[in-house]
């Protein structure tokens, strides 16, 4: 059954980011006192009294944007009201009725929805009363609150629960299987990826670099199953960042490749790997995320024949993710999006591949027969005994050895290289752990089993315990 849909619309400054994330109970949208942080449309699934709805946060209305970018604004406002069964139409008590409070009205009026107006910025009971002028926008009495301090959202709630009563959701949307972040700097085309993605006009796209500043969260079916599709704002050089909006963009970036199953580098295939590529590459390998290399603008390419020369080129100017499989598109055409979200399935699939301990051991057995561990200084021969794998996504494996510190880093990189070779996990990340084989009593030791192993085993990293990246 589809989601009821709660829109938040009004003039720049209102509030609307504050009472959405009020609401959802926590920061997803950027709030800044400057008229115009939130462009795109923002939302999030909200569960209340027992029923779900999907709020969406938009621009402010009329906004005067230095970007240029207000027809795109306001187109994305149209749309959420479009898909709206209810809109929570907010004002600023504190500056009164204004003339482009006037003009939303008439939107709405003419898009014949059902409307709750909210009187924002109402910090105390005394301000209450001064929200009667807003009457006269025919919309009855606006509910009071500060979305800033919590005041009277709830009663807020209540009247969206009854508002929305006879569409109500009882039952949760599923939770989506993957969650994919799209991450790169300015103006590689993250949004019109996106939007090649969903088949429509989700988020906006501009020749203006920086044009996305929030974290967009897009849900979409692909065969049976959900996904969850992360717009991020473009990175740039800190050095070169020239607000707080944009910082903050960026923070939201690495957030949103912490919480990805699988990232998405998207990098312009008409410029040089950047700096800015570098970086982001370096922090999604210390993140052990899955990833996929994905160039785009491919048809803009000089040499748009020369796909392995450029594979080649990206292996050697992002080592650390050597791994990653590298797919060719060009967004605003459509072509090879849907190949890397089906390649973002497989990718999630191998991350998640728990390997039988027995299967485990025996690739150890046959990479310590072709290779075995050079002897260290003093002519201490490391030893490894046996491994179990401990969690997924990333994969992590916990070698238990003679001395941890024995095992050389090259070492380490060789073997993770020929469990990728050996093992169904060719093309994600595998953090490899070592451990010592001895424990104060020998009776709680862990052993090596036919059957999977869990992530109890593994405990708390000891001091001699040692990891590295894959």
């Amino acid at each position: 059954m589809r989601l009821p849909v709660v829109a938040i619309v009004g003039r720049p400054n209102v509030g609307k980011s504050s009472l959405f994330n009020a609401l959802a109970g926590r920061m997803i949208s950027i709030v800044d006192p400057t008229a115009g942080v939130t462009r795109d449309r923002i939302s999030t699934i909200i569960e209340a009294q027992g029923r779900y709805f999907e709020l969406i946060d938009t621009g402010g209305y009329g906004i005067v944007d230095t970007d240029h970018l207000r027809r795109h604004v306001t187109d994305q406002i149209h749309q959420a009201i479009a898909s709206a069964d209810l809109v929570l139409f907010m004002v600023d008590v504190r500056e009164g009725l204004m003339p482009l409070d006037q003009e939303v009205a008439r939107l709405l009026r003419r898009a014949s929805l059902h409307v709750i107006g909210v009187a924002n910025k109402a910090d105390t009971a005394t301000q209450f009363p001064a929200a009667g002028e807003f009457g006269r926008l025919g919309f009855g009495d606006f509910v009071c609150l500060s979305a800033k301090n919590h005041l009277n959202t709830a009663v807020l709630v209540d009247r969206l629960v009854e508002e929305l009563a006879d569409l109500e959701v009882t039952e949760a949307p599923a939770e989506p299987v993957l969650k994919i972040a799209i991450v790169g700097k300015r103006n590689a085309g993250k949004s019109t990826l996106v939007n090649a993605m969903t088949g429509c006009q989700r988020v906006i796209v501009s020749e203006i670099p920086g044009t996305t500043r929030d974290a967009v969260d897009v849900r979409l079916e692909r065969g049976d199953k959900t996904l969850l599709v992360i717009d991020t704002a473009g990175v740039r050089k800190t050095s070169k960042m020239s607000d707080p909006i944009e910082f903050y963009g960026y923070v939201r970036a690495t957030r949103s490749i912490r919480r990805a199953d699988v990232v998405l580098l998207l990098m312009d295939a008409t410029v040089p790997v950047s700096e800015v590529d570098k970086k982001l590459a370096g922090f999604i390998a210390e993140q052990y995320r899955a990833c996929i290399l994905v160039v785009n603008k491919w048809d803009l390419a000089e040499d748009k024949a020369a796909t392995e020369a450029y594979e080649r080129y990206l292996t050697s100017e992002l080592p650390g993710l050597a791994h990653a499989p590298i797919a060719f598109t060009t967004a605003s055409e459509g072509k090879g999006v849907h190949e890397v979200l089906d390649l973002a399935i497989e990718l999630f699939e191998q991350a998640t591949t728990q390997i039988p301990t027995s299967r485990l051991n025996e690739a150890f057995e046959a990479i310590k027969s072709e290779h075995p561990a050079p002897a260290r200084a003093g002519g201490v021969l490391p030893k490894l005994y046996y491994a179990t794998q401990i969690s997924t996504n990333p994969v992590t494996i916990l070698m238990f050895v003679n001395r941890p510190q024995c095992f050389d880093e090259n070492y380490k990189r060789f073997l993770v290289g020929r469990l990728r070779s050996m093992l169904p996990i060719a093309e994600v990340p595998i953090r490899l752990l070592a451990r010592s084989h001895r424990t104060t009593d020998p009776s709680t030791r862990p052993r090596p089993t036919a059957g999977r192993s869990k992530v109890s085993e593994a405990g708390s990293a000891s001091e001699d315990q040692t990891d590295m990246e894959g």
